[in-house]
């Protein structure tokens, strides 16, 4: 990759809505060029086009990430079951211990609580925790800056 397609992904990162006008008055960079870039998406770098929502604005207060240790013949159905659970935003496979890292939206705490009595009813739960998310202290922020361009070998 070189600087121009870093500066690009950069723009995008910080404001998916921009238009190519805007990005292009940024990155100094045609905006026919940065469309054919976009369009074609080369390497699939850019995996999804999202948008990041204040859920306490439509009524989910209640934000938690949740990390699990389960037995082993038990894994395949509890990660289907978290891939198909409405309240799960992202769910992720890890390791140091556990086996799951879920981030999870809530109206509220009982809806929480249902959740853990459920996957403790139906699955070999050996450990869990739960880190209830107070405030959002950055997200989405990496490949938003410059900097970002120099971790990556290019200045």
């Amino acid at each position: 990759m070189n600087k121009k397609q870093i500066d690009l992904l950069m723009q995008l990162r910080l404001d998916g809505r921009q238009t190519l006008t805007q990005i292009s008055k940024k990155i100094h960079m045609p905006v026919s060029t940065i469309f054919d870039r976009v369009k074609t998406n080369k390497n699939d770098i850019v995996q999804k086009y999202t948008c990041l929502l204040d859920f306490s604005k439509i009524g989910f207060n209640c934000r938690a990430q949740m990390v699990f240790r389960i037995k082993k013949d038990h894994r395949a159905e509890m990660q289907e079951f978290l891939l198909k659970h409405p309240n799960v935003n992202s769910a992720y496979k890890i390791n140091n211990g556990y086996d799951f890292l879920v981030e999870t939206i809530f109206r509220g705490m009982k809806e929480v609580d249902e959740f853990l009595e459920k996957i403790d009813e139906r699955f070999k739960v050996q450990e869990k925790n739960v880190y209830y998310i107070i405030d959002d202290l950055a997200r989405e922020a990496f490949m938003t800056d410059p900097i970002h361009a120099e971790l990556i070998g290019i200045e």
